[in-house]
């Protein structure tokens, strides 16, 4: 493992010392409020200026907007532990921030300015997010990473692909499934890292039991099929081989979960919100297999990864951090658990209404209780975010 990176003298906002800060606020604000904003526009309630369908502003918000400043944030404070190198920090990181937020407002007003002008400046975060990982990575030599690189290029293209397919098509299905497909990947891999270290750490300091099982040669294989069994799902998502495929891979990802003894975490809501999350992994596979046979609408599975796979697991990492990096006790505070269980229901009750149990009113309640989840988070965070970590001498010292 890399050594934790020596830091510069910073004397600017605490903000803006390190890119978990501003990226994980801004991926809660985008949560929170674009899901509401979507229910005001289903319900007939307000018209957005932009040059997509209603649907594929919803969909290309939650992939590109907030599922973007949250793998920002992530990759940002998580590269300087792997290479050892200084974080990006003040100006470079406010540039970034810029980025992102012209891209949300360049989306919003596609239709008046113009959708290929909003593409090219939507294009703009991906492009610098993957110049500034590549950079760090390549000069602290530390090659095995450079395959997150190579997936954060493969979301600009199918954000590039998003845009293109929306115009010429009426309707961006082809490259939501391929955004989806790779930021899928992209959870998988980290989860693989994350979910069984963090947990055996804890589990270290109690009583002897089975550990979890780490990253390993098993891993490496499911990521593999899932690469495979995800291009077949884009390319060819309703035929017979991808349905059969699509349940293996299940399999494969539930028998993974449960190498990592996420049952031995029950007293730690930090550790519990990690595996249950991931455990909408091998459900949005086996949804969506049932939906290549036509068993169910497809919206269920696509659900189930979106708002469950990458909401909850999002969160799960955007709270842990937090705490860690602002040198903060790790402790879920009844907030923190609070926001968990708003984003759980949401996404249960969201699966359920595309499945067709329940009244219409399911849907809504999906939608407020997400929504709720990570605006509560956006509150009770605000401080740790903005503020500067525990026990520093200077007011805006990173951790």
């Amino acid at each position: 493992m890399a050594p934790i990176p020596r830091l510069r003298a910073y004397e600017g906002p605490a903000l803006l010392s390190y890119g978990f800060r501003p990226f994980f606020l801004l991926a809660a604000l985008q949560a929170g409020l674009t899901i509401l904003i979507w229910l005001l526009v289903v319900t007939g309630h307000i018209a957005i200026p932009t040059a997509f369908a209603p649907v594929d502003w919803h969909i290309h918000e939650m992939l590109f907007g907030y599922q973007a400043a949250a793998i920002g944030g992530f990759l940002l404070t998580a590269i300087p532990n792997w290479t050892g190198r200084l974080p990006v920090q003040g100006k470079p990181l406010l540039v970034l921030i810029v980025a992102w937020l012209a891209g949300r407002i360049a989306v919003a007003l596609s239709a008046v300015i113009g959708w290929r002008l909003a593409m090219s400046i939507d294009a703009l975060f991906l492009l610098l997010l993957a110049g500034s990982a590549g950079r760090e990575i390549v000069a602290g030599r530390n090659w095995r990473n450079l395959k997150v690189v190579v997936l954060i290029g493969l979301m600009l293209m199918a954000n590039l692909a998003f845009h293109l397919e929306a115009r010429l098509a009426g309707g961006a299905d082809f490259s939501r499934r391929f955004a989806i497909a790779v930021v899928l990947l992209l959870v998988a891999l980290v989860a693989g890292r994350i979910v069984p270290s963090f947990t055996r750490n804890w589990l270290a300091h109690r009583r002897q039991g089975r550990m979890p099982v780490p990253f390993g040669l098993y891993d490496k294989i499911v990521l593999a099929v899932s690469a495979a069994v995800l291009a077949l799902w884009v390319a060819l998502p309703e035929a017979r081989a991808t349905g059969v495929a699509l349940a293996v891979a299940a399999g494969l990802h539930l028998f993974r979960l449960a190498r990592w003894a996420g049952d031995r975490t029950w007293r730690n809501p930090l550790l519990v919100i990690l595996h249950v999350g991931y455990l909408f992994v091998p459900l949005g596979f086996a949804l969506t297999a049932a939906a290549s046979a036509s068993m169910l609408a497809p919206a269920a599975g696509l659900h189930a990864w979106t708002a469950g796979a990458f909401g909850i697991m999002t969160l799960a990492v955007m709270s842990r951090a937090s705490l860690g990096h602002t040198s903060r006790p790790l402790v879920a505070t009844t907030a923190t658990q609070l926001c968990y269980v708003l984003v759980i229901i949401g996404t249960v009750a969201r699966i359920c209404s595309a499945l067709g149990h329940g009244p219409v009113a399911l849907l809504h309640i999906a939608g407020l209780g997400w929504s709720l989840g990570f605006l509560i988070f956006t509150a009770a965070y605000w401080q740790v975010l903005t503020g500067p970590r525990l026990g520093a001498r200077a007011p805006a010292q990173p951790s």
